[in-house]
């Protein structure tokens, strides 16, 4: 049953016994189904956006912790790409070893929408909880594994799992806090992929070698447990969210569908998420073979690759937050696009620690301002975290298949060529949607800086 926006109908309870049948009835604006949301407590607190003060920035500061615990230790896989290669497990094939880093990927987006209603329905801490345990346990579980199949297990799916439930509240928790910063308050908090993607290889390279691989695992996982308790301690959701949800219409806004720059959008990351993770995950093992050979930088190409990103995040946010963010996302897809095409070219030390710096300035800065494209026209925030959900699932798919597609290309002739050219043309396609996304939101959209 559908109640127009100014219609109201309150169920006053009798007694407390009867409390958990208040309802409020609200039509969100999108048609979407009807939402049965808690009592209004405070209502100035969750539509008033503070730009900033101690608390709005110690929210930044611990979603931060966040994505340093869930994409950035995906962003950090390249590392055990080329360890699990030349070590722990030489009998499986290039391909086979990333289907490691991609299942953790899919799981990471694909639980987003299960995860971005319950984000939605006011359980966010529940969810911080849930990934905080499965990160840590999945590291623990990775430290004790000798043979592929335990890898994929603990190493795959269960740390993969919980950086899902990491991940949306990452993503969500900031907007809530900030209006005109919004783009470089996100994009700062996003800074935690590219410092998790950077320390984690770093301490990996340094202390396996000398305390094995067990320990250094053990060791991550330590420091992944301090990172999220003190998340857990600092981070307090706005929106308090609605009290149950509505089946699964509510894992799933359909108006969305009807919305061309929402679906002009969603094609447009699939493609870029195809090719993502590509580079990050070959970078290395094509350095040791093409100009690197044999010296100790190589394995320090993913470090440099996620530390170029920071500066990357934090400049193209800022210019996000004064052209629009679309106009920035344009700007952004387009320069990776013509890094990655210059790949094949690389061929000296030089040209790989070159490569691994652009590629990382721009790529990590494309991760961090898509979320900020999306925010920018979803005008109601309470369906914010199931449509970050229902984009994620489809970055999900693209995430699984496009590192071992990938890798079956590059096979057993080690001829790198095809693999670079394919995240070079999903690049260029992500470009070409972003393109028509601006065209049609600068035909429907007021204001100037779209």
């Amino acid at each position: 049953m559908s109640v127009r926006p100014s219609e109201k109908r309150v169920h006053v309870p009798a007694n407390d016994s009867d409390r958990k049948d208040e309802e409020f009835p609200i039509d969100n604006g999108l048609g979407a189904a009807p939402i049965i949301a808690a009592p209004r407590v405070n209502e100035s607190e969750a539509s008033e956006h503070v730009d900033g003060g101690f608390l709005a920035w110690l929210q930044v500061a611990g979603c931060c912790f966040l994505y340093w615990n869930s994409l950035g230790l995906i962003n950090a896989f390249g590392a055990f790409q080329t360890f699990y290669e030349t070590q722990l497990l030489r009998e499986a094939s290039a391909s086979a070893i990333s289907w490691i880093g991609s299942i953790q990927m899919f799981l990471l987006l694909a639980t987003g929408p299960i995860i971005g209603p319950l984000y939605d329905a006011g359980h966010c801490r529940l969810l911080l909880y849930i990934g905080a345990f499965l990160v840590v346990f999945g590291f623990m579980m990775t430290s004790l594994c000798t043979a592929y199949w335990q890898v994929i297990l603990a190493h795959a799916i269960c740390v993969g799992l919980g950086a899902g439930f990491l991940t949306i509240p990452a993503i969500a928790i900031v907007p809530a806090y900030f209006q005109t910063r919004r783009a470089q308050a996100m994009t700062t908090a996003s800074i935690g992929s590219c410092l998790g993607g950077t320390i984690y290889p770093l301490i990996f390279q340094e202390l396996q070698p000398r305390i094995g691989f067990s320990w250094t695992v053990r060791i991550l996982g330590f420091l992944t447990c301090a990172m999220c308790c003190f998340s857990l301690a600092v981070l307090r959701p706005r929106h308090r969210g609605q009290r149950q949800l509505q089946g699964v219409r509510s894992l799933v806004d359909r108006t969305a569908f009807r919305s061309a720059p929402y679906c002009l959008y969603s094609v447009g990351v699939f493609f870029s998420n195809l090719a993502w993770f590509v580079p990050v995950f070959y970078i290395q093992t094509y350095a040791l073979s093409h100009g690197l050979e044999a010296q100790p930088v190589a394995l320090y190409l993913v470090a440099i690759m996620n530390a170029a990103s920071i500066p990357g995040r934090i400049l193209l946010g800022i210019l996000s937050d004064i052209l629009g963010p679309v106009n920035t996302f344009v700007f952004i897809t387009a320069s990776t696009t013509i890094v990655v095409f210059s790949w094949p070219a690389v061929s000296t030390g030089a040209g790989n620690i070159s490569f691994s710096v652009f590629y990382g300035f721009f790529s990590g800065s494309l991760v961090a301002v898509a979320p900020v494209v999306l925010t920018s026209f979803t005008k109601d925030m309470k369906v914010l975290g199931t449509r970050l959900g229902m984009v994620a699932f489809l970055k999900s798919m693209a995430s699984l298949i496009g590192s071992p597609i990938a890798g079956a290309i590059l096979g057993e002739s080690r001829n790198y060529l095809g693999l670079q050219l394919f995240p070079g043309i999903s690049f260029t396609i992500t470009a070409a949607f972003m393109v028509a996304l601006r065209s049609v939101l600068a035909k429907t959209e007021s204001k100037t800086k779209i």
